[in-house]
């Protein structure tokens, strides 16, 4: 047999280790590409609508971030929540509270803090500014999926994120030139770290919803944040925000606006965990990353802002990004659906378990170190 060249050896190697070993066309845009691309844009819309209704209720006079997001998790209360209570055995939501009710509690803080933070840092940085600095929870995702998933990254999903965050700066730089910079410069450095700070707290509350749904249930991840997440809110709603929830007059729009905010955000809190189950909380972010860009060209109609070429650039690099990012799949040492895995196992005692697979990659570099 003749022995390879060395530079094949090499480029095999490389194409390996980058991920495209294994992969042509027909095996990269699959039918479950585009339903993860199509879902993640879904999500982006609704977070535009959550955009816009908040927009609307600022104009308004309206500054109640914990009542609105009160009302999403007392919707998510109502539902879920209640669905969990009325199940038996294992999956009751006392046993789940005996054993595991301080992770969940711990998931809800970091929510309900995170979705605070960012609406007060409006107050004191501008909108430029956040809009960079929110990307920070992409590599603080990663970092944690890396250390608490065991989530193993390949160069070509590291250069996804680059093309993302390539796209994010092409729509800050038409924010720029349109001049749009709403916002604040009261406490630049105070309205900076908040949205860090934020962008920390989504990163630990998306990395515990991508453990919950991928080894509990999607059920349990959702009523398990209506429950802290509306205690926690509502306790902040009491001490904060009372006296302007209590004292203002409340119109029927006012009241309209409130019902959209909240509707969207349940929707998006309920599909969410679909979502990342097909994929992960990283790729899910990196999705989301288009939702200012359909919060601007909304804003095209209802704000008049102005339109400008680089946004249509912008949202072209980041969906390249994405689609490139879920193209080759990320390897986690946590399997998926665990609970049903094992109900299933226990109701059928004959099945005998899998041989190992073969990591394809692995027996490729094997090959070609021959």
């Amino acid at each position: 047999m003749m022995e390879q060249v060395p530079e094949y050896r090499f480029c095999g190697k490389c194409k390996a280790a980058c991920g495209f070993h294994s992969y042509d066309l027909r095996s990269i845009f699959t039918w479950r590409l585009l339903q993860t691309v199509a879902m993640g844009q879904v999500l982006s819309l609704l977070i535009c609508g959550t955009a816009v209704s908040c927009q609307f209720l600022a104009d308004a006079g309206v500054r109640t971030p914990m009542l609105q997001s009160f009302l999403n998790y007392a919707l998510l209360l109502l539902t879920y929540t209640l669905v969990l209570c009325t199940r038996k055995g294992e999956g009751n939501i006392l046993k789940m509270l005996r054993t595991k009710w301080w992770k969940y509690l711990l998931m809800g803080l970091a929510d309900v803090e995170a979705n605070y933070a960012v609406v007060k840092a409006y107050q004191f940085t501008t909108l430029t500014s956040i809009q960079l600095l929110d990307c920070f929870v992409i590599p603080v995702l990663m970092l944690l999926s890396r250390l608490f998933l065991k989530t193993r990254y390949r160069p070509v999903h590291f250069v996804a994120v680059a093309v993302c965050l390539l796209g994010v700066g092409a729509m800050v730089g038409a924010d720029i030139l349109a001049g749009r910079n709403e916002g604040s410069t009261n406490n630049v450095m105070l309205g900076d770290g908040l949205v860090l700070l934020s962008a920390v707290l989504y990163a630990v509350s998306n990395l515990c919803q991508e453990h919950t749904v991928k080894n509990q249930s999607r059920v349990e991840f959702l009523g398990m944040m209506g429950l802290f997440g509306t205690l926690i809110s509502g306790l902040q709603l009491a001490v904060l925000e009372t006296h302007e929830a209590t004292f203002r007059d409340w119109s029927a729009s006012i009241f309209m606006l409130f019902a959209v905010y909240a509707l969207c955000m349940y929707a998006l809190y309920s599909f969410m965990p679909v979502v990342v189950k097909m994929t992960s909380a990283t790729a899910v972010n990196l999705s989301l990353l288009t939702a200012d860009l359909f919060s601007l060209f909304c804003g095209l109609f209802l704000f008049n802002y102005k339109f400008s070429a680089l946004y249509i650039i912008s949202f072209v690099v980041i969906t390249t990004g994405f689609i490139l990012f879920n193209a080759f799949p990320t390897n986690s040492s946590l399997p998926e659906n665990r609970a049903e895995s094992d109900d299933h196992a226990a109701a059928s005692p004959s099945l005998r378990p899998l041989p190992p697979r073969i990591d394809v990659g692995e027996a490729f570099d094997a090959a070609t170190a021959l």
